[in-house]
């Protein structure tokens, strides 16, 4: 082996090794973001539906992952009551993933006597602050609008 040889392969096993520590799976390239709806102020629903829907016309539908997390009084947002059941029903099958807290609807329940009725799309979860940081322990940005 001359000495070209014994310089090169050294140098070509540190990039084939660099090269391999950086790469990044495409779930990993992907954007993850979840938005808090705690609040039943309609205005700051409409934002994070909003910023929903804004995120996914600057990356691309298919390069962001966006969970809406609603609990305590945010809940209402994702009934058949809300004035944005449409909305919720639309953005859902656009990809926006919708979480109602379990906890929250058990309360209503208590008061009720009945759960509130979800609308269609929209999915529950056990706690709402609960899947919040679990997201985030998965590498989700968090916003809260």
């Amino acid at each position: 082996m001359n000495i070209t040889q014994k310089m090169i392969t050294p140098l070509l096993a540190i990039f084939l090794l660099f090269g391999l520590s950086t790469s990044v799976s495409a779930d990993e390239a992907k954007h993850k973001l979840v938005i808090q709806v705690s609040t039943d102020d309609p205005r700051t629903q409409k934002i994070a539906m909003n910023n929903a829907v804004n995120l996914q016309k600057l990356y691309g539908i298919d390069n962001v992952d966006i969970e809406i997390v609603a609990y305590g009084p945010g809940l209402g947002m994702l009934t058949q009551k809300s004035k944005y059941a449409d909305r919720v029903k639309s953005l859902a099958l656009q990809d926006i993933k919708f979480s109602a807290c379990m906890n929250t609807m058990n309360k209503i329940k208590k008061k009720t006597g009945h759960l509130p009725k979800l609308t269609e799309g929209v999915g529950s979860v056990k706690a709402g602050v609960a899947q919040i940081m679990e997201l985030q322990e998965q590498g989700y940005s968090y916003v809260r609008p």
